[in-house]
């Protein structure tokens, strides 16, 4: 089995460990780097609408998507209506989803919805969940178990969840559809 990074949660700060469990750790991000795009995002204000207003976490997709441009990569939206199957799994890094999240306060679950963000990639042949959450990295196992946990986390339509694929920038002509499989290109459109 490979060596699996895997950063467990803190605070408010679920951005920023799916980020360093996406990149393995690799160039770690930290919270003052995270916390400097949300001042460049919008300079000059008091609350700023990127993170948590004490300024603990909880980072928007604007700072998510910022952070991957500084390590030349890039964010797209995956559209939920489609099936996780046309992606060409060769061409991203890897997945952040945002999830709901219960807000807990010690032992009692308090009635807030709260938003979570995990990174899901491939390392050596395998897939794993890196949810800073979970004790450790769950073994999602091959592509098709994968792309199944994809479909369920995406078919919970009453706990609105996103996903976004994580690809290196390019440049240049016909790169907004490169992650999605040659066979399925024509059709999607």
């Amino acid at each position: 089995m490979p060596s699996v990074y895997h950063e467990k949660q803190m605070r408010q700060l679920c951005a920023l460990h799916a980020l360093n469990n996406l990149f393995q750790g690799d160039q770690s991000y930290t919270k003052g780097e995270l916390d400097d795009i949300c001042n460049n995002l919008s300079p000059n204000v008091w609350i700023n609408p990127h993170r948590s207003v004490l300024g603990l976490g909880n980072y928007d997709i604007n700072v998510i998507m910022t952070a991957l441009q500084k390590r030349n990569c890039e964010a797209i939206w995956f559209d939920k209506r489609k099936d996780p199957s046309i992606i060409d799994l060769d061409s991203i890094i890897g997945f952040i989803l945002n999830i709901p999240s219960d807000y807990k306060f010690g032992v009692i679950t308090l009635p807030l919805r709260r938003r979570h963000w995990i990174a899901v990639r491939r390392i050596g042949d395998s897939y794993y969940n890196l949810d800073s959450k979970l004790r450790q990295p769950e073994l999602l196992g091959n592509e098709a178990d994968m792309l199944q946990f994809l479909r369920e986390q995406l078919s919970d339509e009453l706990h609105q969840r996103e996903l976004f694929l994580v690809l290196e920038q390019q440049s240049g002509e016909n790169t907004d559809q490169r992650w999605i499989k040659q066979s399925y290109r024509k059709a999607v459109v």
